[in-house]
């Protein structure tokens, strides 16, 4: 999985709380709008880092008129996991790592895995 840089990921989270919140595609526009407040950063690199994501497949876009929409291929919680999948992959023994990494979570999240474990094995949770 290809990672993101900082400013990728900064665009990143505004295309995906955009999707959570259900306003679906944006331009490059919208997104210079939603960081203007937080980073001073000119419509042009905006434009370059929304065209770079699209090239990387981390976005698609459709033409608006003169403008393209963006919207994520994946959810945040898709790329999150392709990260974890990628670093497991990067270990010399898989198992030990997740065992590792369950030995290290809080018993709430525990639990989420529990959940998630009994929901693809149709068992109830305990």
């Amino acid at each position: 999985m290809k990672g993101l840089g900082e400013l990728e990921r900064t665009v990143m989270e505004v295309l995906w709380a955009r999707e959570d919140a259900g306003a679906g595609a944006a331009t490059a526009r919208d997104v210079s709008r939603a960081l203007a407040h937080d980073r001073d950063l000119a419509h042009t690199t905006v434009m370059t880092v929304l065209d770079r994501l699209a090239k990387k497949d981390f976005l698609e876009r459709e033409r608006d008129g003169r403008a393209w929409r963006y919207r994520p291929v994946e959810s945040r919680e898709g790329y999150v996991t392709e990260l974890m999948l990628g670093a497991l992959d990067e270990t010399g023994d898989r198992d030990a790592a997740l065992a590792h990494f369950v030995r290290t979570i809080s018993s709430d999240e525990i639990d989420v895995i529990r959940q998630a474990l009994a929901g693809l094995t149709k068992e109830p949770p305990a």
